[in-house]
């Protein structure tokens, strides 16, 4: 079996090389990593960094070697065709992680974001689907957008009627495009989409994740502020939020992606009570001056600099996840896939905050 990824620098797709080398250790013959050179730092480099992470696996640091020669680093910007290193009867795996995650909701930014995560993932699988047994793709649990109810794994018979960004937008687009065309050029196609992703439950270290987004960047918001103004926090009170860890996700995808499974949500089977979590955010930071509130507010209604400051930057971004309709997941397929861990939640929430404010919420240099 050969295996092509993408995204392998980021959030998820770090976790998922490591996952992928240790669970197919004994099949896997070649990985091939389709990474670009990013401040001068060649693909190379950025892999061997991840490979060589005090971060890494037992398994990864353990088995080096042999690990290395099953690693074939690919640039990127330099991609060859893929004739150059694939048979098209071998059974080759197309993981596509990469996405360009971008919360913005304004329309000046929509061409950009879809161009980016769209039509970059139709190029890729224009150029490849000829040489894979399958292509896999990696979406997000919101693409179906601000639904609502209770939501199963098929997003693809349902239209959505609202998406809170253009992120959003365009992965519904490209899990329906790669699902038409997929069937159009005879290729399985697999859509799987984790949730928002935090810290690590299984693996050690514990609560590590290599970059702070979404529900950090709320943290580290107020954790950084020098301002004593009063926040008012507009937010739905009968919503949830949902992280998923991401080394449990990216156990999933390294197991789930040899089956007959067609799409899967992965997702904690509860959420925390937004305001619940929003308050342990707050108190584990140490910011004090807030108010929950359903009171929207507008751009006119702003009563502290810091307030505005919030809802100009991150808080333009997140307000939608915040004030998002009660939805629930069902998660029976994928608890047979592999059981969700057991731990409180709540819990949870504090300690991965704890630990990346112990690390100044920095992010690794992949």
């Amino acid at each position: 079996m050969n295996i092509i990824l993408t995204g392998v620098t980021g959030t998820l797709g770090s976790r998922i090389l490591y996952e992928l080398l240790e669970l197919h250790s004994d099949d896997l013959r070649n990985i091939y990593l389709l990474v670009r050179t990013k401040h001068r730092v060649s693909p190379h480099d950025r892999i061997e960094s991840i490979l060589s992470s005090d971060y890494a696996p037992r398994f990864i640091k353990e088995n080096a070697r042999t690990i290395a020669r099953k690693i074939r680093v690919i640039d990127f910007e330099e991609m060859p065709e893929p004739s150059a290193f694939l048979q098209r009867h071998d059974d080759n795996y197309f993981i596509h992680s990469a996405g360009y995650v971008n919360l913005s909701t304004d329309a000046k930014n929509r061409t950009e974001i879809l161009n980016e995560n769209f039509s970059f993932t139709k190029s890729i699988f224009e150029t490849f689907h000829k040489y894979v047994s399958k292509f896999v793709y990696i979406s997000t649990a919101f693409s179906v957008g601000d639904m609502g109810g209770s939501l199963s794994n098929d997003y693809l018979h349902v239209q959505p009627t609202q998406y809170r960004n253009y992120y959003e937008e365009a992965k519904y687009l490209t899990e329906a495009f790669l699902v038409a065309e997929g069937a159009k050029k005879n290729t399985p196609i697999q859509i799987l989409r984790p949730s928002v992703l935090g810290g690590n439950i299984l693996d050690t270290p514990k609560y590590f994740i290599s970059k702070y987004m979404v529900f950090y960047l709320f943290a580290k918001f107020f954790y950084h502020t020098a301002s004593n103004d009063t926040v008012r926090i507009t937010l739905n009170t009968n919503t949830t939020l949902n992280i998923i860890p991401t080394d449990y996700a990216a156990k999933v995808i390294a197991r789930v992606f040899p089956t007959d499974i067609r799409q899967l949500n992965i997702v904690h089977r509860h959420g925390t009570n937004i305001a619940e979590g929003i308050s342990i955010i707050f108190n584990t930071v140490g910011f004090e001056s807030y108010n929950l509130t359903d009171q929207l507010i507008s751009n006119d209604s702003y009563r502290t600099e810091l307030e505005e400051f919030y809802y100009r930057t991150i808080g333009v971004h997140l307000n939608p996840y915040l004030c998002s309709k009660p939805h629930q997941w069902d998660t029976a397929l994928l608890e047979s896939v592999l059981p969700i861990p057991e731990y409180n939640l709540e819990e949870y929430i504090e300690d991965t905050i704890e630990f990346a404010k112990a690390r100044n919420f920095r992010n690794e240099r992949w």
